[in-house]
């Protein structure tokens, strides 16, 4: 496997999705439109697809549902998504999940060549937090206790490669502890383990845990942006402690490959026209995540941009399939 995905791959058929819209893309949907989620309920991912499924439901007259896929890092709704037919009337939503990159070659999909991209999302911040009865109040503590105890703290994630597990082990990296990792099927079950205490740290996304964090079921240490949230201003971000850590979440729409030019296109303008709907933006807001605007094309590099990150990340990590 290459150690780079080149831009050119990708970036052909995203330029086509810039085209005006005509006639046919202008008629969808015409029927109900399904939204494959590669996740089980309860992550950040299905909360916020919920949300936009509920806009284009009122907005556009079709019925659009969200339809769980759940399984093998998400590869399994992936491929589903991948195989359905290119009119627009099934999408998929993803997110920061990368378990496609581990042992490729026995994986027959993945982002950059199996689908189109349509339309970017959103962003939210990672959350570090920790179970209450584990006895720290900051990150610093955190590493302290785990050079402490190695191998005995275990983390939570939504299974491997995605965004929980790929956000903790660049902090082992960056930090030289020894976390153990218990994969779960989805975001949901991590944060319900996490919950009862069966395992004491999650790098999750906001979303995934921002009703824990306000019902003081979980302890916020810090967030994983560049800068402080916005929503928890007096919480530092982990990059003042381990200096250069940086994750957040991303959000998209993708289409099977093949999908016409038209239809990507008005599904990219209505997304973006729903992104702008106050009681939207309101309820996005609520749960960390912030709505980002940017073409398919550009979409599509930083797809590619992504992948080669995280490619980076499993590698060094020594991160291996189930």
């Amino acid at each position: 496997m290459d150690t780079k995905i080149p831009v050119c791959r990708i970036v052909g058929f995203a330029l086509a999705a810039l085209g005006l819209v005509n006639d046919a893309g202008a008629a969808w949907p015409e029927k109900t439109v399904r939204i494959v989620i590669p996740w089980p309920p309860g992550g950040s991912t299905d909360i916020v697809g919920r949300l936009l499924a509920a806009e284009f439901t009122q907005r556009l007259k079709q019925q659009f549902i969200i339809d769980n896929r759940a399984g093998a890092g998400s590869i399994i709704g992936l491929q589903y998504a991948s195989q359905q037919p290119p009119d627009g009337h099934t999408l998929m939503m993803t997110s920061t999940a990368y378990g496609f990159l581990i042992d490729k070659p026995k994986v027959p999909v993945d982002l950059v060549n199996s689908f189109a991209p349509v339309v970017f999302v959103g962003r939210g911040d990672c959350a570090f937090v920790v179970h209450p009865s584990l006895q720290v109040k900051s990150v610093q503590e955190v590493i302290a206790l785990a050079k402490k105890r190695p191998g005995e703290i275990f983390y939570a994630s939504s299974g491997i490669g995605g965004f929980p597990h790929l956000s903790t082990e660049l902090f082992k990296m960056k930090t030289g502890t020894n976390l153990v990792h218990v994969p779960f099927k989805g975001g949901g079950p991590a944060a319900a383990d996490l919950i009862a205490g069966h395992t004491q740290v999650y790098l999750s996304s906001l979303p995934t845990v921002a009703a824990f964090i306000g019902s003081g079921r979980v302890r916020l240490l810090a967030t994983g942006g560049a800068k402080r949230n916005p929503n928890h201003p007096n919480t530092p971000t982990i990059a003042e402690t381990v200096p250069g850590y940086e994750s957040s979440i991303w959000w998209g729409i993708f289409a099977p490959r093949n999908t016409p030019a038209d239809i990507i296109a008005r599904v990219h303008e209505e997304t973006n026209i729903a992104l702008t709907s106050p009681e939207l933006l309101r309820r996005m807001d609520e749960q960390g995540a912030v709505p980002t605007k940017m073409s398919s094309a550009e979409f599509g590099k930083l797809m590619v941009s992504e992948t080669n990150k995280w490619l980076e990340v499993i590698r060094a990590a020594g991160i291996k399939g189930e």
